[in-house]
C-alpha cells in the first residue's frame, strides 16, 4: 500500500509467527484465523491457555470469539470508528506510551484532535459496539507489557483498507507496541506466496523489494541489469485491468495461476470484459473458469513439481524442492516463460531457480543477502542486506524505516454501498476451513469437497423467520450487480440484517454480487461490504402445488 510502505513494510509482518504465544494481548481483527489461517490460530488458541488476554473484532460470532476475553462485534465497515474510539480512551485516561511517541514518532497532537471526537457513546453508535466493551479493550490492550496485533482480508477489502491499516499502526505506535518482542502489527497473507509475489515486484507501481517505478535511479539500475528500456509510469491494478478491457484500451491478458472470472468482483463484468477481451492466454494447473475463456492455454506444474521458494507471511523466504516429475504437458513456469522470451527474440540466461535467486539478490537490497545455500535449512528472513546478516525477525527496533513514525489522522468513511428498502441486507464475503479460494484445487480433492460440497449462506434465524426459510432451503441473493441461488444456513454467527457468503463455489459465485469499487490509495476492491435482497426460491413442484391450491380456493 503506497504510503505504508516506509512504516510497516508494505503490508508484511513486523513481528514472527512463534511470538504470537508470548504476547500478554493479541488483538485479532478482521480475521476469521481459525478457518483462513488455521496453523496460525493454534499458536493463538494456544497461548490463551496461558497468559494472553484475547480481543477479537468481527461481526461474525466466528470460532476465535470462543477464546477470548472480549468481542467486539462492529457493524461491517466500521474500523476506523472502532480504532479510533479505542484511541479515545487510551488517550483519555493517559494509557499512552508517551516516551515511546515522543522518541520515536510524529504527528500525535493532530492524531489526538481527531479521536477526541470519537467518545465510546459516539463509536457505539457508529459500530454497535457497547461503550462499556470499547473501554475494557482499550485499557486491557493498553496495559499490556506486550500487545500484538493480528489482522487479514476483513481490514484491507474496503474502500477504506489504506485507512483500516494506518488506524492499526496508530494504535500500535500510540502504545509503543512496535519494534519489540510478541508487538507489532501482524497482516496475515491469504495465499502461501502472496508475501514473495509482492516482494518481487507482482504490484504495478514496484520493481523488486518495493523499489518504487518511478524513481529514476531504480529504474536506471534495473534498465542497466536487464539492458532494456523501462517506463516510468505506474501500472494498473486488477480492477483497473479488466475495466480497460472492457473499454478496449487493453487487448490482451497473460493470467498465471488466478482465475479472476470467480475471484474478482462484480464477475458478471469480468465474464463480459474476458469475451471482448482480443486475446486471452491462462497459464495454471486445472482447467478453471478462467482457463475455458482462453485462446491459449499452458499447462502448469505445481509446487511439488519444480524447484524454487515461497516468502512466508512472516517474511520468511524458504525453499522448495522439486518432489515429482510434471504431468503430461505441464512445465514450470519458469521454463514457460523463459520459452516464450527466447521466441520473442531474448536471450535469458536465469535458466534454474537458483540462478533467478542470484539475480534477485543482486537487485533487492532487502534480499541481497539471501542465497539457496544460506536457505537450505531453515530460511531467513528480510530485510536480510548482505551474506553474513542473519535475517531480521523484528522489523523497527530502534527506528522506523522512514526515521519516525507518522500518526495519520483519520475520520470514519461509510463503505461505498448502504442497505436500502430495495437491497436490505449487508453482504459480506470471505473463506471456509475446507475450501480454498476459487476452488480450482480444492473442490477436485474428494475428501474435502465431501466435508464442503456446496454454496450456503449465512442468515441470522431472525431474518430467517422473516423471510419463511430454513435449513437447507434454496434461496436467491440479488445485488445490482447479479443474483446467485445457494442453500441457507440458519446461524446466529451473523447478526441481524448481515449476510455471509464463502467465494469458493462458481457454481455460486459470491462475486456476482460484489461491488468493485476501490479503496483510492492501495485499489483493493470493497470485497466485504456490499448491500442485497433475499427471496426465498421455491422449486417448480413445489409452486405448482401452491397454484393449484390456490385456484381450488
Amino acid at each position: 500500500m503506497a504510503g505504508l510502505a516506509t512504516v510497516f513494510g508494505s503490508g508484511s509482518m513486523t513481528n514472527s509467527i512463534a511470538e504470537i504465544e508470548d504476547a500478554d494481548v493479541a488483538l485479532v481483527i478482521g480475521s476469521n484465523t481459525t478457518e483462513t489461517h488455521p496453523v496460525i490460530s493454534t499458536f493463538v488458541k494456544r497461548a490463551t491457555l496461558g497468559k494472553m488476554k484475547l480481543i477479537v473484532a468481527d461481526p461474525r460470532k466466528i470460532t476465535m470469539t470462543n477464546f477470548a476475553e472480549i468481542w467486539l462485534r462492529q457493524r461491517p465497515g466500521t474500523d476506523v470508528a472502532l480504532l479510533n474510539g479505542l484511541l479515545n480512551v487510551i488517550i483519555a485516561e493517559g494509557l499512552q506510551d508517551q516516551a515511546f511517541i515522543d522518541e520515536r514518532t510524529e504527528n500525535f497532537e493532530e492524531l489526538k484532535k481527531t479521536v477526541a471526537g470519537y467518545t465510546p457513546e459516539k463509536v457505539e453508535e457508529i459500530t454497535g459496539v457497547p461503550a462499556n466493551s470499547l473501554k475494557e479493550a482499550a485499557r486491557l490492550y493498553a496495559k499490556a507489557e506486550s500487545a500484538t496485533i493480528l489482522y487479514a482480508m476483513g481490514i484491507t477489502q474496503h474502500t477504506s483498507g489504506t485507512d483500516n491499516v494506518k488506524a492499526l499502526a496508530n494504535l500500535a505506535m500510540a502504545t509503543g507496541n512496535v519494534g519489540r518482542p510478541s508487538t507489532g502489527v501482524n497482516p496475515l497473507r491469504g495465499q502461501n506466496n502472496v508475501q514473495g509475489a509482492c516482494d518481487m515486484g507482482g504490484l504495478p507501481n514496484v520493481y523488486t523489494g518495493y523499489q518504487s517505478v518511478t524513481d529514476p535511479e531504480i529504474k536506471k539500475k534495473f534498465e542497466a541489469a536487464w539492458g532494456v528500456a523501462l517506463s516510468d509510469q505506474v501500472g494498473l491494478t486488477v480492477v483497473e485491468i479488466m475495466n480497460a478491457v472492457d473499454e478496449g484500451k487493453v487487448k490482451g491478458l497473460y493470467i498465471m495461476g488466478e482465475n479472476p472470472l470467480v475471484s474478482d468482483p462484480d464477475s458478471n463484468h469480468v465474464e463480459a470484459a474476458l469475451k471482448k477481451c482480443g486475446f486471452l492466454v491462462v497459464q495454471d494447473l486445472f482447467m478453471t473458469e478462467t482457463a475455458k475463456m482462453a485462446d491459449v492455454i499452458l499447462p502448469g506444474t505445481s509446487f511439488a513439481e519444480k524447484d524454487g521458494t515461497f516468502t512466508n507471511t512472516e517474511r520468511r523466504v524458504s525453499m522448495v524442492r522439486q518432489a515429482v516429475e510434471p504431468v503430461g504437458e505441464a512445465r514450470s513456469d519458469l521454463e514457460i516463460i523463459n520459452d516464450l522470451a527466447s521466441r520473442m527474440g531474448l536471450s535469458w540466461t536465469a535458466d534454474t531457480a537458483e540462478k533467478v535467486m542470484e539475480e534477485i539478490a543482486e537487485l533487492t537490497p532487502s534480499y541481497a543477502g539471501i542465497s539457496f545455500a544460506r536457505i537450505e535449512e531453515n530460511g531467513l528472513t528480510w530485510p536480510c542486506p548482505d551474506k553474513d546478516h542473519p535475517g531480521t525477525p523484528i522489523l523497527h527496533e530502534g527506528k522506523f524505516a522512514r526515521g519516525k513514525g507518522l500518526f495519520t489522522a483519520l475520520e470514519h468513511r461509510e463503505p461505498a454501498e448502504a442497505p436500502s428498502d430495495d437491497y436490505p441486507f449487508t453482504l459480506t464475503t470471505g473463506r471456509i476451513l475446507y475450501q480454498y479460494h476459487t476452488g480450482s484445487m480444492s473442490r477436485r480433492c474428494e475428501p474435502l469437497e465431501y466435508m464442503a460440497p456446496r454454496c450456503e449462506v449465512e442468515i441470522n434465524p431472525d431474518d430467517a423467520a422473516e423471510i419463511g426459510v430454513n435449513d437447507g432451503d434454496q434461496i436467491m441473493i440479488a445485488s445490482r450487480r447479479g443474483e446467485i441461488v445457494a442453500a441457507v444456513n440458519v446461524t446466529d454467527m451473523v447478526p441481524s440484517k448481515v449476510v455471509f457468503i464463502p467465494f469458493h463455489y462458481a457454481e455460486a459465485a459470491a462475486n456476482r454480487l460484489t461491488i468493485s469499487e476501490l479503496d483510492p490509495v492501495a485499489k483493493i476492491p470493497e470485497y466485504k461490504v456490499c448491500a442485497v435482497t433475499l427471496k426465498k426460491v421455491v422449486n417448480a413442484e413445489a409452486g405448482a402445488e401452491e397454484e393449484a391450491k390456490a385456484a381450488a380456493q
